[in-house]
């Protein structure tokens, strides 16, 4: 790592901090722990990766499929391993996170048209920041309001952990 993580009860100004955390996350994550070093950016990423990840309007699925393939393009392994398990529990094959990493994604990959859009959208903002009109288009017409922002907000918010994951190199 680059930065030197803090150590879950080493400071007692973060003890209700390090309590939110792990009453969202579980555990405090070498990332969280890293976070640390800055309260109030480690308060403002756990509150908008919270509501990203837990209590957005996309299927457990989608949302997975979404983040691990935003991982494999931004090269941050951790990330990708770390979600791979959540990906399983939300009814994700192995074989289809398996084929998240290829590239370009295969065309027998077996997927929804809902997924294959969303993993389209993915891929456009994640290597090319801009959306073509025909794109957002289409997944206008798939996916309500909501759901398209929570779409859109999910791959976003996955490419600045996966890009903070990939420049501190946490996880390696």
């Amino acid at each position: 790592m680059r930065i030197a993580p803090i150590t879950p009860g080493s400071r007692p100004e973060l003890a209700a901090q390090e309590a939110r955390i792990m009453a969202e996350r579980g555990r405090i994550s070498p990332l969280y722990q890293v976070l640390l070093n800055s309260p109030p950016v480690a308060h403002g990423w756990e509150q908008m990766l919270s509501a990203v990840r837990n209590r957005n309007s996309l299927p457990a699925h989608l949302r997975e499929l979404v983040i691990l393939r935003v991982a494999v393009l931004n090269r941050a392994d951790y990330e990708f391993d770390a979600h791979v398990p959540h990906a399983l529990a939300a009814g994700v094959p192995q074989a289809t996170i398996d084929d998240l990493r290829m590239q370009p994604l295969p065309d027998a990959i077996a997927l929804s048209c809902n997924e294959r859009l969303a993993l389209e959208l993915t891929d456009a903002m994640t290597r090319d920041i801009e959306v073509p009109d025909a794109l957002f288009e289409r997944v206008r017409t798939a996916f309500d309001a909501q759901a398209l922002v929570d779409l859109t907000a999910t791959v976003a918010a996955y490419n600045m952990v996966s890009r903070f994951l990939v420049a501190l190199h946490i996880g390696h």
